[in-house]
């Protein structure tokens, strides 16, 4: 299974914040509906707009370095940069070997330097749990006809 087969059965739809936006628009966000564990960070002024991104993690982080200050901070003093990506055409095992050795559970996926939408490890598992299922079925059918 691949990356654009967990895109079509999730959507493409991704939550975007502004570089510039506080912390606590960013709660706001993740907050929902829908609540949603990420937010892809872009800045409109840079060349490659998609800078990184900003999750639960980060803010717990943030919270624990600036304490309730970081509320009306800028999302760019917190979020995580130099984020891995992805491809719609990655596999999922590549996936979990990715989000496994960077450590990253949600990754943006990028189609020709544009962004078509974002991953999670839940997102993976759930794939991952269909794979297996299938399998489970296809070799149980087949043991069935040949008793």
């Amino acid at each position: 299974m691949k990356v654009e087969e967990i895109l079509k059965s999730k959507g493409r739809s991704v939550e975007i914040i502004e570089v510039d936006a506080s912390i606590a628009e960013a709660v706001g966000r993740l907050n929902g509906p829908p609540q949603i564990g990420a937010l892809v960070v872009c800045d409109e002024h840079e060349q490659r707009p998609l800078v990184g991104t900003l999750t639960e993690r980060d803010i717990i982080r943030g919270l624990g370095k600036y304490g309730a200050k970081l509320l009306t901070m800028q999302v760019t003093n917190v979020m995580s940069r130099n984020v891995p990506v992805c491809s719609p055409e990655d596999s999922i095992t590549r996936l979990m070997h990715q989000m496994t050795a960077s450590r990253y559970r949600h990754l943006p996926v990028v189609d020709r330097g544009e962004l078509v939408g974002l991953v999670s490890i839940g997102d993976v598992v759930k794939a991952r749990i269909a794979d297996m299922e299938l399998e489970t079925g296809l070799l149980r059918d087949l043991y069935i006809a040949r008793s």
